[in-house]
């Protein structure tokens, strides 16, 4: 049997026919856990083995760098090395490799810089301070909206037309304009551009485009539900020749409208291409028939979908769980115990098993402060990146300027660390000296005559700029590498952080992380240059690591797409956090809520647990929060009454003699068990504390050395309060909190 009759025995009777079915327009409805990546790759595959279509000729687009680079290695596995001339990548990617090509035909030089959205606020703000425009009232606005209208193709000329019902559109324009004109004199790109760039490339020079359109045979595009406007119109231009574009999505996981993506492409796409040939994939190997029930249960209230209904051949499986907690703390407690106690009592789990799932990242402080407690190791994923860090972007800025001279943003940076001594009120002036003369800010550093600048400072920055002449001379010479420790060498970069500090220390070891991924990527793509280097850095993701390490990820629902655990925690189920307060009588917006519902309950494996607090800290004070309606969407799987009491008054039912099994819908028997077992504690203080006694020194792996204060509970359930120098008192699980008493 050939090696592509036995890839195509793998698929069962939904997958098989879309990956046979190779011309004209094909979309595939795919939900959760129903192996697109699979079919997606074999037909690929398929393509190349059977009907002996070149893979130059194929493209393939999906939505993550990781989801790109597992793409690859299967298509290894089955096509060898030739892989290597097909294109797999992101969008974003794909843009980047045909811009670096063309750009210059519409007016950019090719080693343009790509500014990430923290370039682009600070691009923003000097934007807003030249028109004397309010910063707090109107910045996070013109950003977003800015965003929206690239995405929509708006220019900026175009912009009051289309927001002409805003209170603020014309300062807005005004903003969008001169925003784009400080990007174009600094030969830059902000993210938003190499779609909207690559759109107008194809647009004003139709031979580039007929170029790409011709050598793309087939076009596969993953994830086609977060397709914005601006990716909707380059897909269609890449497949106007062959007309072969097959298209995998679900609209049930639709979760980027915030940021210009447009449902409305994956439910249209037949009406767009009318002989478009659609199906479905609802057979789902991830889940458990429990978990499959609620998530269909939710997910059915949404009007704007294509109908389908997840199933499974896997068992029943556990039943979910649903816990409320009394506050944040509570609740984040709950979640660090079922993890040691899951770890405990079956011994099949790692860390890297866990997932907690969050609508919003400020949600997982308590979380991290739990897991501390109980030396749980944790990532979190959907925040801060890594390359966001101050200290690696001010090395990076070296690089960008050395790599595109016009780049003003990387300039204004890098010049300032090290402090060599030039000020504030010198570059402000410098830099309207060069917009006034329509040159780059280095430009201008070699002819200051007609500035008030004084003539040390004249002579810092000539001598600045003949550094990083230097340094550009260098890297055209040796690695990406080499030139980051020629930089740090001769700049004296590691010098500010001599501070004798766990920040300090940990900066330092930031810094040796960023020179440990240049020379990785060297090694991974070799004949690579300091351009293709930054583009790596510029579009790497926060998530593309995720699930790597030995260790409980901590992520937003956002950052939690194609992604699976065996045991995932839903955490912060409260109105006002999913849906989010501004979603509340909005339809649309509500619905892309559930959906994002959903897409957090089908990440789970085997167990979900549902959690909640009665209370938060939320605005500056406490509130009293009630349960997302998505809990009661869910009531049939969960086996809860949609007036469920809380579960303060569950306890006191438990207490009172009833029946564990009655202990309250919603909550399986095993945790009523274990949270009548708390209730005690708070009621048998000090109850048998063995060793552990009040006056006992013992030493925390994180927080050192402490005196336990005072003691409850007994056996297994034993809590110590201990109070630590410099950190407080904290209460802790004898059993799992990894600390010692010191004999």
């Amino acid at each position: 049997m050939s090696e592509i009759h036995e890839l195509l025995e793998k698929l069962n009777d939904e997958q098989i026919k879309p990956v046979l079915d190779t011309e004209g327009a094909v979309l595939v409805i795919a939900g959760a856990g129903s192996g697109k990546t699979r079919v997606l790759t074999s037909r690929i595959a398929y393509l190349v083995l059977e009907k002996g279509v070149s893979p130059a000729q194929i493209l393939a687009i999906t939505f993550t760098n990781k989801a790109a680079g597992e793409m690859k290695e299967r298509l290894k596995r089955y096509i060898g090395d030739e892989v290597s001339y097909m294109w797999v990548s992101t969008i974003h990617s794909m843009c980047v490799r045909i811009l670096r090509a063309d750009i210059d035909k519409i007016g950019y030089d090719k080693n343009f810089t790509i500014y990430d959205d923290t370039d682009k606020e600070k691009v923003l703000k000097r934007v807003f301070d030249s028109l004397g425009l309010d910063k707090e009232k109107l910045l996070k606005t013109a950003k977003n909206l800015i965003s929206n209208a690239k995405n929509d193709c708006i220019p900026p000329e175009e912009f009051v037309k289309v927001y002409y019902e805003f209170k603020f559109a014309d300062d807005i324009a005004d903003a969008y304009s001169a925003y784009e004109e400080e990007l174009a004199r600094s030969n830059a790109l902000d993210f938003d551009d190499l779609l909207v760039k690559t759109y107008e490339l194809f647009r004003d020079c139709p031979a580039v485009a007929d170029y790409y359109s011709d050598r793309f045979s087939y076009i596969h595009i993953d994830e086609f539900q977060d397709t914005n406007r601006v990716q909707l119109l380059i897909a269609e231009r890449l497949a106007l020749k062959h007309r072969n574009i097959f298209v995998v999505g679900d609209d049930d996981q639709s979760i980027y409208g915030w940021r210009g993506a447009k449902i409305e492409n994956i439910l249209s796409f037949d009406e767009l291409y009318s002989d478009a040939k659609v199906y479905k994939l609802e057979r789902n190997y991830r889940s458990t028939k429990k978990i499959l029930e609620l998530a269909n249960e939710i997910i059915a209230h949404n009007k704007g979908r294509r109908k389908k209904t997840l199933w499974t051949d896997n068992g029943d499986g556990v039943k979910v769980e649903l816990f409320v907690g009394d506050d944040e703390n509570n609740e984040a407690d709950y979640v660090s115990i079922q993890i040691k106690r899951l770890m405990d009592r079956y011994g099949e789990y790692d860390y890297k098993d866990f997932a907690v799932f969050m609508r919003v990242n400020a949600l997982s402080q308590a979380f991290e402060q739990e897991f501390m407690k109980y030396g749980i190791p944790y990532r979190v994923y959907g925040g801060f990146r890594f390359f966001e860090r101050k200290e690696i972007k001010d090395l990076l800025a070296y690089l960008k300027v050395i790599n595109n001279p016009r780049d003003d943003e990387s300039f204004l940076r890098c010049v300032s660390v090290p402090k060599r001594g030039i000020g504030d009120k010198t570059l402000s002036e410098l830099r309207e000296y060069a917009v006034s003369r329509n040159l780059s800010i280095k430009e201008a550093i070699y002819d200051l005559s007609e500035t008030t600048i004084s003539p040390s400072a004249k002579l810092k920055l000539k001598n600045f700029g003949a550094l990083l002449d230097s340094f550009k001379e260098f890297s055209e010479r040796y690695s990406v590498v080499d030139t980051m420790k020629k930089i740090i060498e001769s700049t004296g970069f590691n010098e500010q952080f001599d501070g004798d500090n766990e920040d300090e220390d940990s900066k330092l070891m930031n810094i040796d992380e960023l020179l440990n991924s240049a020379e990785q990527f060297a090694k991974d793509n070799p004949g690579t240059n300091l351009s293709d280097y930054l583009n790596s850095v510029t579009l790497s993701s926060d998530t593309d690591d995720i699930n790597t390490a030995n260790a409980v990820s901590i992520a937003t629902i956002h950052s939690a797409k194609g992604l699976e655990f065996p045991c995932v925690f839903v955490v912060g189920l409260d109105e006002r956090i999913l849906p989010l307060a501004r979603s509340i009588g909005i339809d649309n917006e509500l619905e892309e809520e559930r959906r994002l519902m959903y897409v957090a309950v089908t990440r789970a494996k085997e167990r979900l647990y549902l959690t909640r607090a009665s209370s938060r800290y939320m605005y500056g004070s406490r509130d009293h929060m009630s349960k997302s309606r998505f809990i009661d969407e869910g009531a049939v799987a969960l086996g809860i009454k949609r007036d469920q009491k809380p579960l303060l008054e569950y306890y006191a039912d438990c207490e009172h003699g009833q029946s564990v099994g009655n202990f309250g819908a919603g909550y399986s028997s095993g945790y009523a068990k274990s949270m009548l077992n708390d209730v005690k504690l708070k009621v048998n203080a000090n109850a048998n504390a063995t060793e552990y006694k009040t006056g006992v020194r013992v030493k925390h792996v994180k927080f050192g050395e402490g005196m336990v204060i005072s003691v409850k509970g007994e056996g297994d359930n034993l809590i110590a309060d201990v109070a630590f120098k410099g950190v407080g008192i904290k209460s802790l699980s004898v059993k799992y909190a990894p600390m010692e008493i010191i004999k």
